[in-house]
C-alpha cells in the first residue's frame, strides 16, 4: 500500500510537472528547450504507473486520478504560490474517496 501510494504521488509529480512545461511555454512565454525536460518527465509518469499493480490499465489510471488531483492542489501551492479555496479542498476529498473506493473496494477473487 506504502508503494503503491508512493508509485502514484512520483508519477503525479512527473506528470504535473511535465504539464507545466509545455504550460509554461505557451502561457509563460518560458524558453522552448523547457519541453525537453518536460517530455521526459511525462514518459516518466506513463512508465511509473506501470508499476502499480493491478488487474487492468484502466483501474489503475482511474485510482490515480484522485492522487493526481490532489498533488495539482500542493503543486499550486508550491509552485505557484495559490492558496487552494475550500472548493478546490472539497474536490479533491471527493476524489480522493473516489480512488480510495476504487483502490480498496472488494473484488471478486
Amino acid at each position: 500500500m506504502i508503494r503503491a501510494f508512493a508509485i502514484y504521488a512520483t508519477a503525479a509529480l512527473a506528470e504535473i510537472a511535465g504539464c507545466f512545461s509545455v504550460w509554461a511555454v505557451l502561457r509563460l512565454s518560458a524558453p522552448s528547450w523547457w519541453l525537453l525536460p518536460g517530455f521526459a518527465s511525462l514518459v516518466a509518469f506513463a512508465y511509473l504507473l506501470t508499476l502499480i499493480e493491478a488487474d487492468a490499465a484502466g483501474r489503475a489510471f482511474a485510482a490515480y486520478g484522485g492522487i493526481y488531483i490532489a498533488a495539482s492542489l500542493v503543486w499550486l501551492r508550491a509552485v505557484e504560490g495559490f492558496h487552494p479555496d475550500r472548493w478546490d479542498i472539497l474536490g479533491a476529498a471527493l476524489s480522493l474517496a473516489g480512488a480510495a473506493i476504487i483502490i480498496f473496494g472488494p473484488r471478486p477473487a
